[in-house]
């Protein structure tokens, strides 16, 4: 079947699937069009972006200041072109271009200057309370142990349930979980909303 024949069918029948099997057509869907990708088809690398850029998102928006995401987002897009040669398990796309994610936040704190800024806390002039309220919670998750950042930032802003988490990142279903309770709770108390729901 061709490469093209191949990646259609996997995009189409993300749509509308439950999570657990939207992450195993996901992995599927990602072999497929890393497979396609190195067969020199470049359109299945826009593909990839799509189905995997609010993970590159999410594990670089817990680490990183939010304005330099977007950028960074494209250079992780860019590193993994170069590199996917390098990929043994092509099925393992999310986890890999996950990592690579979390070494240039890494490297982006390393090679940055040091200047004082402006923290995501302070809501910038004619912002509403609720980018203001957005902020603060940012800078509250930022704040928690690194384990709990990446795993809330990708459940509470990019929308991911915990087992697309778990796919994505290689991470154990049971770790996202322990991840995200104990996650939250310290949210809550960093926010003072105790046990309420956010």
């Amino acid at each position: 079947m061709e490469a093209e024949a191949i990646r259609e069918m996997y995009v189409v029948r993300l749509e509308g699937q439950p999570a657990v099997s939207r992450a195993a057509l996901e992995r599927t869907a990602g072999a497929g069009l890393v497979e396609a990708v190195r067969a020199g088809d470049r359109d299945a690398f826009g593909r990839l972006y799509k189905l995997f850029s609010p993970l590159v998102h999410g594990v670089l928006l817990a680490r990183v200041p939010i304005d330099e995401v977007d950028d960074l987002v494209q250079d992780v897009f860019l590193t993994a072109l170069d590199r996917l040669e390098s990929l043994r398990d092509t099925s393992a796309f999310g986890p890999w271009v996950a990592a690579i994610a979390r070494n240039r936040a890494m490297d982006f704190h390393r090679h940055r200057p040091r200047a004082e800024e402006l923290t995501d806390d302070i809501p910038a002039e004619g912002s509403t309370s609720d980018a203001g309220e957005a902020a603060r919670a940012l800078a509250a998750i930022r704040a928690l142990p690194e384990a709990y950042r990446e795993t809330l930032v990708l459940r509470l802003v990019e929308g991911l349930t915990g087992p697309e988490i778990a796919e994505r990142t290689g991470l154990t279903p049971a770790s996202v979980r322990v991840n995200l309770h104990r996650g939250m709770k310290q949210l809550r108390e960093r926010l003072g909303l105790g046990g309420g729901e956010l």
